[in-house]
């Protein structure tokens, strides 16, 4: 199985308009952060996935690309 994580936040980033900044603003994380999970060098922890899924109103397994689009 795929993990499509940083496709699907950069898809859901896309529809909000969002940059790297103003999510990290939203969940109350770092920027760095963000930027490191674009960009492939980390993972998210669960409890920022959790925060990503409430943010975008989606599941964690949509996140990560265990649901289909």
């Amino acid at each position: 199985m795929e993990i499509r994580f940083v496709e699907r936040l950069k898809y859901l980033m896309a529809i909000e308009h969002l940059t790297q900044g103003e999510l990290a603003r939203r969940i109350g994380i770092s920027q760095s952060a963000v930027c490191n999970w674009l960009n492939g060098k980390k993972e998210p922890s669960i409890e920022s996935l959790w925060k990503l899924a409430d943010y975008f109103d989606v599941t964690v397994d949509y996140l990560i690309g265990r649901e289909k689009d």
